[in-house]
C-alpha cells in the first residue's frame, strides 16, 4: 500500500487553490464581457422572432400621433341590487 507524502498533499492543495483563485479572477475580468455578449445575442434573437409582427412606421420624423381607445359607457344598472341588512343577536 502506498502512502501519500506531506509534500505531495501540499502540492495538490496548492494546485487546487491556484485553479480556484485563477478561475475567480478570470470570471471577474471576463464575466461582464460574457454577460454583454449573451444579452446582445438574446436581444438579436428576440428582434428576429418578434420583428415580423411589428407594423412599419409610417409617420414622418417629428410627427406625433396619439392613439386612444374608444370610450366605453359604463352603467351601474347591471351591478345588482343593494340589500341593507341588520345583524341579529
Amino acid at each position: 500500500m502506498q502512502e501519500a507524502s506531506l509534500q505531495g498533499v501540499l502540492k495538490v492543495i496548492l494546485i487546487i487553490l491556484l485553479i480556484y483563485y485563477g478561475l475567480k479572477v478570470l470570471t471577474r475580468l471576463f464575466g461582464p464581457l460574457l454577460f454583454r455578449y449573451v444579452t446582445k445575442k438574446a436581444g438579436e434573437k428576440f428582434e428576429q422572432h418578434f420583428g415580423k409582427y411589428q407594423q412599419p412606421q409610417q409617420t414622418k420624423k417629428g410627427e406625433v400621433t396619439i392613439e386612444k381607445k374608444p370610450k366605453q359607457k359604463s352603467s351601474n344598472k347591471d351591478v345588482g341590487e343593494y340589500i341593507d341588512f341588520e345583524e341579529l343577536d
